[in-house]
């Protein structure tokens, strides 16, 4: 779904991203759009499911999440079944804070941040090597972040 947004709706997006707290008053302001106008396109951009939910991003270290792991899922087979079971599962883990679906050597890449290394163990256990189908399990452990941004480029 590629929308045809215009220097405006562009705008308020970019700037939506950086400051997602800003008023609706300042994003006008800034936008050079009045209050009203500004209003009702970021009430469009909602209901296209442009913006797709606003947010405030936590430092996880800050809570105790110490670890962040990349974990490759390889199923036994490429069944609809275990495929299926395997997403729903995923989508209720609270450490699992990004899985796709990708090709090559795994099925699956999840982005998990646990508050230690017995806590991961449990993790696996209970619930990875739980699910129906899967094979495979690799863990590569995040040493330092290098970036990680939320924001979508948007040419203005």
């Amino acid at each position: 779904m590629t929308e045809k947004l215009d220097r405006y709706d562009r705008h308020i997006l970019a700037t939506l991203q950086d400051d997602g707290r800003i008023s609706n008053q300042q994003l006008a302001d800034k936008v050079g759009l009045s209050s009203a106008a500004c209003w009702r396109r970021v009430k469009t951009l909602d209901e296209k499911g442009i913006l797709k939910k606003y947010t405030a991003l936590v430092n996880p270290e800050a809570l105790g999440y110490d670890l962040c792991v990349l974990i490759m899922v390889t199923l036994i087979r490429h069944q609809q079944d275990h495929a299926t079971e395997f997403q729903q599962a995923v989508q209720g883990y609270p450490e699992v804070l990004q899985c796709f679906a990708v090709t090559g050597d795994a099925d699956y890449v999840l982005r998990v941040i646990i508050q230690s290394m017995a806590a991961y163990d449990r993790f696996l256990n209970d619930k990875i090597f739980s699910l129906p189908g899967v094979s495979q399990v690799r863990s590569n452990f995040a040493l330092r972040e290098i970036k990680n941004e939320t924001a979508i480029p948007i040419d203005l």
